[in-house]
């Protein structure tokens, strides 16, 4: 493979506006390089000493470029900042060393001497911006991170070339800082405040108060962890995003401010109350938006980029076009008073065109979080804008999606009329921590300019993420990468019943979800296979391992489907002796389920439980964020008798598995047994194809009984347990013949109605 000078869009006034935001001065600061060092330092620490870093010359506006290449036998890198420098890197990693530090186990076994570098290369980004993380992340998967593991993730960003982060961390303390100016005491500040695992939602204006009030000491150690990341990120050249203000308030405001006009939005979700917003025609508006921009900016200074997303999955308080026109340029004209050189970031996921339209096109940016808002919009009616993905809906494990379709969206709109806008790449994820594959080819495009060889890209990827070019785990991935990773969908749900409420007549684990498969389901069995013939060499890797447990993992997950369905058809059948056996089989696939995943630390119940009890500075905070961290990942929120959005954030963890999804299996069985025979429950009241919580008296037991387990501090291991490769070696020769003999009679199109 060659590695080239590439060459970037001729810049038009819009482009060149928002690389010089993004790139700053083209001289490598001094403490930029110490940033870059210590960055180097941190990921080789027994290597650095190897390693040379040199700064790449890079005028202001110009492409991000890096080199790579062998110098007297040393490693030489060059970049303009941390990121650059990063990405040389990782280059270097991937290509030559074959090695990879990743979410999901480490490959970072080096030779005690760095392998040279054939020849010097030189890579250059199409992408003036690479935008990173989604409000949901920062809940997902981050709510619980302390400096450590946001140290860990500033550092992949560095790697993988991230420039512009989205940065909410300890923006209740903004907050709070603006509230106590409008009349607001403390304690009905923190009441307006959610719980610290829903604060995404907050954020984008969508609920308050739900899982909180929130302790003063959360507000303290977060401002101080979320100064500390935007800190470290503009030392390593990024740029954060941070939140610009579109009238979102507490609706207790409305009774301090009577002459207002502040309405109160309606209910999202069934999580009540809806919070309020001040309309932006009000003067109210203005007033509290310059307190809200001046106390961030005293707390978290500023970079000139303000997300700004006026009802966001919401309606505006007034239709038509002249209304919205008015609102994106009351927006923009509040936020260009107070900082002058402010580009507002929108997302495209519910953008109207009237706001965009109120906003100069060289001021405003639009992350297309699907990558695929572009087409129906006009490409975002002629802005800058970031083409993404998003993935990982709810942080709901699944091994694949449409790599192809990854691949191939931004470069093939570079030099087009569709894509003359188009500024950069974004990684939108609602959760991370799973699916590596696919996130590390999406960040590896900022360094293409065409869509790359998938083949040849997955094989580069193998050999770097095991460090040896084993035949066996190559065909593996070949067998994935043509069959889950080639998916019509790009967020393909690949549910599992076993996460659903239970039902006989069942379609979905959770909101606009589906048990449809759309892949060959035997391929990831084959691959299975083809890796336990690799463990040989192989099984000291950690990666590998991973791997493995996420392969058998997926396996189970699809053989899941056709056993449940085996339970209806016996139920149905009247032969209680053959439902007896094919519940229990159902009930043994998740326990072994349970017991794989058992194996390795990401797939563990007890870290996110016992993190969250981690930033307790009492007994009851600990509980309080505990309750939180068991709602957001099974009912989520509102009442009992009325969740809607339960399972959206459902998680094949162990523990998770074992006693809270297969105990209220249980509880469904013991209730369906005590039925006459004949009972069916298709008639029961349903929602998003799931039964509803109120639906009768059984569910709504089950309701309670989730919630008081929301409630509940039992203990879950916080640590692995168990070989990882003899337990999928173990469960692949029990399950095998049961999944032939499954497979060979289910017709999987019988699930394509069941789609969202």
């Amino acid at each position: 493979m060659t590695w080239s000078v590439l060459r970037f869009p001729a810049a038009r006034s819009v482009c060149a506006f928002l690389a010089a935001v993004v790139f700053g001065p083209g001289v490598l600061r001094a403490d930029s390089l110490d940033a870059a060092r210590a960055l180097v330092q941190r990921v080789l620490p027994q290597h650095a000493a190897q390693i040379t870093l040199e700064p790449l010359d890079h005028a202001a506006g110009a492409p991000d470029a890096f080199e790579v290449e062998t110098r007297d036998g040393r490693l030489v890198l060059r970049g303009h900042n941390g990121v650059t420098i990063g990405s040389a890197l990782n280059w270097y990693l991937r290509n030559v060393a074959h090695a990879q530090l990743s979410w999901c186990g480490d490959n970072l076994a080096l030779p005690e001497k760095l392998p040279a570098v054939p020849e010097k290369v030189r890579v250059t980004s199409p992408y003036a911006q690479r935008v990173y993380l989604n409000y949901c992340t920062f809940n997902y998967t981050g709510a619980w991170w302390d400096r450590a593991r946001w140290e860990r993730e500033i550092d992949w960003m560095a790697l993988n070339g991230i420039t512009t982060p989205l940065a909410i961390t300890g923006q209740e303390a903004v907050w709070q800082a603006t509230l106590r100016r409008f009349g607001m005491s403390d304690d009905e500040i923190r009441a307006f405040f959610v719980g610290p695992a829903f604060f995404a939602w907050q954020w984008m204006t969508n609920i308050e108060a739900w899982g909180g009030p929130l302790p003063q000491s959360w507000i303290d150690s977060h401002l101080e962890l979320g100064q500390w990341i935007v800190r470290r990120e503009r030392e390593l050249g990024m740029t954060p995003i941070l939140q610009g203000f579109t009238g979102c308030v507490p609706v207790a405001l409305a009774k301090k401010f009577p002459e207002a006009r502040i309405a109160q939005k309606k209910v999202w979700c069934e999580i009540p109350p809806g919070p309020a917003q001040i309309d932006p025609a009000d003067p109210l508006f203005v007033k509290m938006g310059r307190v809200f921009l001046a106390e961030q900016q005293k707390l978290f200074g500023g970079d000139h980029l303000y997300a700004a997303d006026p009802f966001h999955e919401g309606e505006p308080p007034q239709e038509g076009a002249q209304y919205l026109h008015d609102v994106g340029a009351t927006i923009f004209k509040l936020t260009t008073e107070f900082d002058p050189q402010a580009t507002i970031v929108m997302q495209g996921w519910s953008i109207r065109e009237g706001i965009v339209r109120g906003i100069p096109a060289d001021r405003l940016l639009v992350l297309d979080l699907t990558g695929q808002k572009w087409r129906e919009t006009k490409s975002f009616w002629d802005r800058p804008w970031v083409a993404g993905i998003i993935q990982n809906y709810g942080g709901r494990h699944s091994l694949g999606g449409n790599l192809p379709q990854l691949a191939s969206t931004a470069p093939s709109l570079l030099g087009t009329a569709e894509g003359k806008h188009l500024v950069g790449i974004g990684l939108f994820p609602e959760a991370i921590e799973h699916n590596p594959l696919l996130f590390d080819l999406a960040a590896d495009l900022a360094w293409h300019t065409r869509t790359p060889d998938l083949p040849a890209w997955v094989e580069r990827y193998v050999h770097a993420r095991y460090g040896k070019n084993n035949a066996a785990a190559q065909r593996a991935w070949a067998t994935l990468r043509d069959s889950v990773y080639t998916q019509k969908s790009p967020e393909p749900p690949m549910e599992s019943p076993l996460q659903a409420r239970p039902a006989l007549e069942l379609k979905q684990a959770s909101p606009w979800g589906s048990f449809e498969r759309d892949y060959d389901v035997t391929a990831p069995w084959r691959a299975w296979s083809d890796l336990l013939a690799a463990s040989a060499e192989l099984g000291g890797v950690d990666p590998f391992r991973y791997d493995l447990v996420d392969v058998a993992r997926q396996s189970l997950a699809d053989l899941s489907v056709p056993l449940h369905r085996e339970v209806v058809a016996a139920w149905r059948s009247g032969d209680r002796e053959k439902y007896a056996a094919a519940r229990d089989r159902f009930l043994e696939l998740g326990a072994d389920l349970d017991t794989l995943l058992a194996t390795r630390r990401e797939f563990l119940l007890g870290p996110w439980l016992a993190d969250a009890r981690e930033w307790g500075t009492t007994a009851a905070e600990s509980d309080l964020y505990e309750r939180n961290a068991r709602l957001l990942i099974t009912v989520w929120g509102g009442a009992p008798e009325n969740t809607a959005l339960f399972e959206y954030s459902c998680r094949q963890w162990s523990g998770l598995m074992q006693n809270f999804y297969l105990e209220r299996w249980r509880k469904y069985f013991a209730w369906l047994e005590q039925q006459p025979a004949g009972f069916d429950d298709h008639a029961l009241p349903r929602r998003d194809g799931r039964v509803l919580p109120a639906a009768n008296d059984f569910y709504r037991d089950l309701a309670r009984w989730e919630y008081a387990w929301c409630d509940a501090h039992e203990p879950h291991a916080t640590q692995p347990s168990g070989d990882s490769v003899a337990v999928a070696c173990a469960l692949f020769e029990k399950w095998s013949a049961a999944r032939e003999r499954s497979y060979a009679t289910f017709d999987w199109n019988s699930l394509k109605s069941s789609s969202p």
